[in-house]
Formats: C-alpha cells, sequence, structure tokens
C-alpha cells in the first residue's frame, strides 16, 4: 500500500441524511485522483448528530469497503455545532474540511481550494452569491442578519458563508482551542482570523431529505450568534435605560408646570398609562436581553460535556 506524506480530513456532520451518504461518498472519492497525485491521503469523518434513521447503518456499509471511513456516534442530538467540533479534534490530517453530506457543498470545488492552500492561504471558505429554492422569508431575514453582525461585531461573518471550509493544521488547532460551550462557528472562523480565500458558487439544491433548519432554528441560532461575538444589545438596554430617565424627566417637569397653571391632575392618564407600558416592555425588554447573557454565562460555567458519543471507530 502506497504511503502519503500528507492527510485531508474530511469532516461530515450527519443528521437523519440516510439517503444523502452513499451519494456525497460516491461524489467526494472522484476526487481522489487529484488528491493523490499532490501525494494527499484522504480519511472522512461522519458525525452522527443523533440521527433517527439508517445514517450509522450507511455509515458503516461505507465502512466495510473503505477502511478510510470513520464514525462518531453521539448518544442523541447535540446539534451541528457540537459535531463540527467532534469532527476537528479526531481530524488527524494535515488539512482539514468541514462539509454538509447532502452535497450542498460540492466535492468538486476541493481540488481548486486545496491548490489556494498551496498558493499560501491558510484557509479556503465558500460562500453562496444566491439563495434560490429557499423561502423568500428566510432569505430576507438571512440577509438582515449578516447586515447587523458586520454593524454590531468587529468579527467579520461574511454573507451566504458555508461552513464548507479547507483548513491548515494550523487553523484547526487555534479553532479547538476556543473552549467555549456555546459555539457560533462562522464567528469562530471569522475571529481566529488567518489569510482566507473566498470561493463563490450558487446555490446547489439537496440531493435528497428535506432541510433539518426551520426558521425557528434559524432564529435562535442568530441569536447565539450575536451573543458570542457582540456585547451590542446590553450597550442597546444600557441605552433605553438612559433614553427613558430623561425621557421620564422632562414628562415630571411637564406635569408640574400643567398641574400649576392649569390644576387638573386627572386629565391625560389615558396617555400615562400609555407610557407606564411602553417603559414597561422597554424594561422587559432590557431585562430579556441581559437574562441571554446570563443564559449562556450559566451553559459556560456548568461544564457540560459538549457531547457524548454512544459509538466510534
Amino acid at each position: 500500500m502506497r504511503t502519503y506524506t500528507k492527510k485531508l480530513s474530511i469532516i461530515v456532520p450527519c443528521y437523519n441524511e440516510e439517503e444523502s451518504i452513499p451519494k456525497f461518498y460516491e461524489k467526494a472519492v472522484q476526487q481522489e485522483t487529484f488528491f493523490h497525485a499532490q501525494d494527499v491521503e484522504l480519511e472522512f469523518l461522519f458525525i452522527n448528530d443523533g440521527s433517527k434513521d439508517g445514517t450509522v447503518r450507511e455509515i458503516k456499509k461505507l465502512r466495510e469497503r473503505d477502511e478510510r471511513v470513520h464514525l462518531v456516534s453521539f448518544s442523541r442530538n447535540f446539534g451541528k455545532e457540537a459535531a463540527i467540533l467532534a469532527g476537528l479534534e479526531r481530524a488527524k490530517g494535515d488539512y482539514s474540511v468541514l462539509m454538509d453530506a447532502d452535497l450542498q457543498d460540492p466535492p468538486d470545488l476541493l481540488p481548486k481550494m486545496y491548490e489556494y492552500i498551496e498558493q499560501g492561504y491558510d484557509s479556503v471558505a465558500t460562500r453562496r452569491v444566491d439563495r434560490k429554492g429557499e423561502p423568500p422569508i428566510r432569505s430576507f431575514f438571512a440577509r438582515c442578519f449578516y447586515g447587523l453582525m458586520r454593524k454590531i461585531s468587529k468579527t467579520e461573518i461574511v454573507d451566504g458563508a458555508r461552513d464548507y471550509r479547507l483548513m491548515t493544521r494550523q487553523v484547526t488547532d487555534s479553532i479547538l482551542a476556543m473552549k467555549e460551550y456555546n459555539r457560533f462557528s462562522k464567528g469562530i472562523f471569522g475571529w481566529v482570523g488567518y489569510d482566507t480565500k473566498w470561493l463563490e458558487y450558487e446555490n446547489i439544491k439537496r440531493v435528497a431529505g428535506e432541510t433539518k433548519w426551520s426558521f425557528w432554528k434559524l432564529f435562535l441560532y442568530s441569536l447565539d450568534g450575536i451573543m458570542a461575538f457582540s456585547t451590542a444589545p446590553l450597550s442597546i438596554a444600557s441605552v433605553f435605560g438612559i433614553l427613558f430617565c430623561i425621557v421620564a424627566f422632562v414628562f415630571m417637569i411637564f406635569i408640574f408646570v400643567k398641574a400649576l397653571l392649569y390644576g387638573d391632575p386627572v386629565a391625560g392618564w389615558p396617555s400615562m398609562m400609555c407610557i407606564i407600558s411602553l417603559i414597561g416592555g422597554v424594561q422587559l425588554l432590557c431585562l430579556g436581553i441581559m437574562g441571554q447573557y446570563m443564559s449562556k454565562l450559566y451553559m459556560e460555567v456548568k461544564n457540560r460535556p459538549k457531547y457524548l458519543v454512544k459509538e466510534e471507530f
């Protein structure tokens, strides 16, 4: 058997991807000819994130044919961020690449990505130039999220960025050095820095199955990103507090002067109730913002494992 001097670890988080896995593997191994010519060996790390279908069975079938196929199966669904972390922790390669099993991350780009690494880039990332096939409302809010992050965060988070990214060992180790419990990979990739080349491609439909990301899950994920890489919401809460203190003071003066001039302390109670309700709502909003940060801190200090492994080979 030929011995290679370098290795590329292909990390594939999986959740109910029974139909996609054989098709993904077939497309991925087609890139072997290129990488073998570059003296690079491939290894496949499939991270089963608590799938309910035959995902594990399909991976085991691949293992019977190819010893380079490895499985890490969680005890339950811990989320894609945990799956990404588990894959990076087990990647033995000089290079690592994150890919989805649904072929929305085209394996055909791998040779081009590797060529840029050979040119001196530390990582090669991908972004979609369109959102064909997505519901318009989801696309609208996605653009709003990336626009907001550009304004409130110092970390670069590119609009349309995918998790599909080829990295050197140094970049991988830097990502693993970030030990936080609440992980937001798109922000982590930007935070660690390094020289990154961006590749653009048009959106590709899933090869099989349906997306596991509902609008609500994406909304919660976006909140995780905002909380993880910006303290702007806390500043906004402070601004609201200062603003309404000023408004309350001005309104007190107005009421006092009006009572002196007209002697009618009862008039205006409807507007007073509206103002009280508004201020109460803003207070609850600010408490909610602080509560979100406190909840993240609570999860960090408990120091629970980010995932539990049921089976691994």
